[in-house]
């Protein structure tokens, strides 16, 4: 991030304008709405500026002062923002809050800001601001009229009922996951729709009536096992995304992307449990363990694991466990790697003219050797999806090679499919060893064996950093 998003309270506090004009005015009207004490240093004032200034609610909120910018107009500022329109005035005022360490906007000069204007939507106790960091502001403003028309009115009026009943709430859970989870089932079900149909009355009875059913009791512990896909963010399901923000631990996998992460519940404990060959950070048995003891401390534990959890995801093995403890748990399926990779790599997985069926095998097994159907993999018309199979490729290909496949079927290899770091490497079963030792490849890839693999050359649609195909140079393109 190149700004900490925060909000800053300036109730009743000084704050320093420089500039008369209109942009100033509007930088004022949103000081004004939270609260703050203005003072405005300009030789003269706009009209919108001056009728704000006679008209201005309440009284005293705005000082006037008609004289030209000096350092010591900071006074007890907390807050600073330079709208002149003179780059050599928006300079000097950058400058003199900087030595004075006050936080200081400068209007369309990000490089001269110590923090910046998001664009705001004001549903009043409840804000959400956007903000490019000053890279487009219209790209903000637009997306602020889209969340506009997203987040009805009404929400301001429930979390002012929400804070109303803080505290009853507070005292009748002793347990902080209970409060949560209580909080969750009210602010989503029939409480939160009376609110939206301007039903008070109704909303506030029925809350009083769901805090005294409930029972100050232990949390009932859960696991959320969820397939995170195969790297971009807008691949996960609607249901993961819910999950993810209810649950109060972590455990992932390597193959997990940051940009997933990041959209899990900040304030959720994470534990990392990422595995490469030969590499465990945790051995499965381990986080079998680790699942039961955290649901059994009453946490809702997601398990988030990359593609889909029950292909090649050793998922059925932690959910036999959980089951023999008696602990509750869902699966939510994600889009495997297999056909991840393929779409975005342009390759069909089967085609009517190429290819009629498709299996999917993992390139080595639990001791780590490569011992597979090499007579059912080596059948015509067929694709095979190799997961794990980067450093068994030799092998694989060679065995494929020798029971029956063409030296010269199409292959390829597909790093860190759907992210902006996907790479495709085509050639065939005799070319794509070399190829791949040549591009240093490395984790997390996929294989890909058959005439499907023609297509990648007319199908490809997206366009990462780079894409490599047999005989020509890295490509280097931006998504």
């Amino acid at each position: 991030m190149d700004f900490l998003p925060i909000f800053v309270n300036i109730k009743h506090r000084n704050c320093l304008v420089v500039g008369g004009g209109e942009v100033a005015a509007r930088k004022i009207a949103l000081l004004l709405r939270a609260g703050a004490h203005i003072t405005i240093i300009a030789p003269e004032l706009c009209t919108e500026l001056s009728e704000q200034l006679r008209e201005q609610l309440p009284r005293g909120a705005i000082t006037h002062r008609a004289e030209a910018f000096r350092p010591d107009h900071m006074g007890d500022a907390v807050l600073v923002i330079a709208a002149t329109g003179d780059p050599v005035v928006n300079r000097e005022v950058s400058e003199a809050a900087g030595q004075l360490h006050i936080p200081v906007n400068v209007v369309d000069n990000p490089a001269l800001c110590s923090f910046i204007m998001p664009s705001i939507v004001d549903r009043s106790p409840v804000l959400v601001a956007v903000s490019s960091g000053g890279a487009s502001p219209v790209l903000a403003r637009l997306l602020r009229a889209r969340l506009e028309t997203m987040i009805p009115a009404a929400y301001g009026r429930l979390a002012a009922y929400a804070a109303g009943f803080r505290e009853r709430v507070k005292s009748h859970f002793s347990h902080p996951g209970k409060r949560r989870i209580f909080w969750e089932k009210a602010l989503q079900g029939p409480f939160a729709e009376m609110v939206f149909a301007g039903r008070d009355r109704a909303a506030q009875d029925y809350l009083e009536r769901s805090l005294e059913s409930e029972a100050d009791e232990a949390v009932q512990g859960e696991v959320y096992l969820v397939g995170a896909g195969p790297g971009d963010p807008e691949l996960l399901t609607f249901r993961a995304m819910r999950l993810m923000q209810q649950a109060d631990v972590v455990v992932y996998d390597r193959l997990v992307s940051p940009e997933i992460l990041d959209m899990v519940r900040r304030d959720a404990s994470r534990i990392y449990a990422g595995k490469e060959r030969s590499k465990h950070v945790m051995p499965q048995e381990s986080i079998n363990e680790l699942l039961v003891r955290l649901a059994k401390e009453g946490k809702r534990v997601l398990r988030l694991k990359g593609g889909d959890p029950f292909i090649f995801g050793r998922g059925g093995e932690e959910i036999e466990t959980l089951a023999g403890q008696g602990i509750p748990f869902q699966v939510v399926p994600g889009i495997t790697a297999a056909s991840g990779a393929a779409s975005y790599a342009g390759i069909p997985l089967t085609h009517r003219d190429y290819a009629q069926s498709c299996i999917f095998v993992t390139g080595h097994l639990k001791d780590g050797s490569v011992n597979l159907d090499w007579l059912m993999l080596a059948r015509p018309n067929q694709t095979i999806v190799i997961y794990m199979g980067l450093l068994g490729l030799p092998v694989l290909c060679r065995q494929l090679i020798a029971h029956g496949l063409s030296a010269t079927t199409p292959a390829a290899i597909v790093q860190q499919a759907s992210t902006r770091n996907q790479r495709v490497l085509t050639g065939t079963l005799e070319t794509l060893p070399d190829l791949t030792e040549t591009a240093h490849l490395t984790p997390p890839t996929l294989i890909i064996v058959g005439e499907v693999v023609k297509l990648h050359q007319r199908l490809a649609w997206f366009e990462p950093e780079g894409d490599l195909r047999a005989g020509e140079p890295a490509a280097s393109k931006k998504v």
